[in-house]
């Protein structure tokens, strides 16, 4: 495919996934929105004390991809309800969504026909990302964490890019929890990994400005 026919793909999955998020929403219980704002400080008691948007976001985030072991998660349960047909693009998408990966990903070069070419930091990989905010704006070099599922040969951002520097990285190493598991696989999927990032994100104030969603 040429550049407006990747992009046209890329912009009809988009949307795809836009409408799941939505619909997922519905299957998310409020205890456990709750409990994930504890985690990232954004919540007393049962009052939610978030300052900004992005930060109720990264809350939405860990509450749809992340489950505690032995327990479903509300993209799970919507997947089970959806009845979507096999081999359609929403159930590609939505496949692909329950499938996402978390890490911190380096924005390499330009792909050559659409997109940017990020290399994942902790699996020392790299993928195909298309996501048209970010090649639009993100220099070589800058690094983000984020989710990324991959419903076609190329990937895609899953709503939430958080930008990373080395400051943030080095307030990460000092939660034992986040490095509990030392194989990069693992830490990767470990939720307490992306929550250890996000609080560190939130904690810092000043990064919070950068987070993207879609």
């Amino acid at each position: 495919m040429n550049r407006e026919e990747i992009l046209d793909r890329y912009r009809r999955l988009r949307a795809i996934s836009t409408n799941h998020h939505s619909a997922a929403l519905k299957f998310l219980a409020g205890p456990a929105l709750l409990e994930h704002a504890k985690r990232l400080g954004i919540a007393v008691g049962r009052t939610l004390v978030a300052e900004s948007e992005e930060e109720m976001i990264l809350a939405f985030d860990l509450a749809l991809y992340a489950a505690k072991d032995g327990r479903s998660r509300p993209l799970d349960r919507y997947a089970r309800a959806a009845r979507l047909v096999p081999g359609s693009d929403e159930a590609r998408m939505l496949d692909a969504m329950r499938a996402a990966r978390f890490s911190i990903w380096r924005v390499g070069q330009p792909h050559a026909t659409a997109g940017l070419i990020v290399t994942d930091v902790l699996r020392e990989v790299e993928v195909w990302l298309i996501d048209e905010q970010l090649e639009a704006s993100a220099p070589e070099g800058i690094a983000f964490a984020g989710r990324l599922s991959q419903p076609e040969d190329f990937a895609m951002t899953c709503g939430v890019v958080v930008p990373v520097d080395r400051n943030l990285i080095e307030e990460v190493r000092l939660d034992p929890l986040a490095w509990r598991r030392g194989d990069p696989e693992h830490v990767a999927q470990d939720p307490r990994f992306a929550i250890a990032i996000y609080r560190a994100a939130i904690d810092s104030g000043t990064i919070m400005g950068g987070v993207a969603h879609e």
